[in-house]
């Protein structure tokens, strides 16, 4: 006897009922995302702004010319960190108000396609956003420059941004459901994200010395690899039942 056909909606992992690859789905979700950021400009440039504005009060709030190693650190990941927040409170609200998620269970697709997506799409926000947040930073509180260890630093960003991008499509998925995504998604995503802080703060640390750049630690970006698959296996197996919910 052969196995009785999956409900409505529903497929194996990586295929629909009717074949269609997954990476199909993801691709089409992320080109709609973009191109809707594209027409509106919500997420970006208020994720920019508000770095650029944290950057310049930090720079005058703080008593010294520029900073250095530990605490410069400290200030970029934690005005990353917030900024991202803004983007996520977004993620899913287009699926939530105009009836997407009805639309994405009826659809013949994988559901952790729309995972994939989001997360993605928001990866491509913290790279557009560190882009400007970057050279304003160091113009504005760095010394000097990170020109010298710029290879080991977008090796550390992308590693953190993969992190956030997992727990924030997660939290912003579970978030989305309440009334009070506002609360809720920094409420969840901060506490979940302090190992990643740390890790990369203390990753960026050694190439923003005065004395000058020095070798990232291995055991930091390993940190962060090992952060990014663990949290993108548990986002994976947990979020068909949050779209359930």
């Amino acid at each position: 006897m052969s196995a009785p056909a999956p409900p409505r909606g529903t497929s194996p992992r990586g295929t629909s009922p009717h074949g269609t690859p997954t990476r199909v789905a993801v691709a089409a979700l992320i080109r709609k995302d973009l191109r809707l950021e594209l027409r509106t400009r919500e997420s970006v440039p208020a994720m920019a702004l508000f770095s650029l504005s944290t950057f310049v009060l930090f720079h005058f709030g703080l008593d010294a010319r520029s900073l250095e190693g530990d605490l410069a650190a400290g200030v970029f990941w934690v005005t990353i960190l917030f900024a991202a927040v803004l983007a996520v409170n977004r993620q899913f609200v287009a699926e939530r108000e105009e009836g997407g998620f009805d639309g994405f269970l009826l659809a013949p697709v994988d559901r952790t396609a729309l995972f994939l997506a989001k997360a993605a799409v928001l990866f491509c926000f913290l790279v557009a956003l560190q882009v400007v947040a970057v050279p304003a930073f160091a113009i504005l509180l760095l010394e000097p420059s990170p020109g010298p260890g710029l290879p080991e630093l977008i090796g550390v960003l992308l590693l953190a941004d993969a992190g956030i991008a997992i727990v924030g499509t997660l939290v912003g998925a579970l978030a989305v459901q309440t009334r009070a995504r506002e609360v809720i998604v920094p409420l969840l995503a901060l506490p979940l994200m302090i190992p990643l802080v740390i890790a990369a703060a203390r990753g960026t640390a050694p190439l923003w010395l005065e004395a000058g750049a020095e070798a990232v630690p291995g055991r930091w970006p390993l940190i962060l690899g090992l952060y990014d698959l663990v949290f993108g296996l548990l986002a994976y197996a947990v979020f068909d039942y949050l779209l359930d919910e």
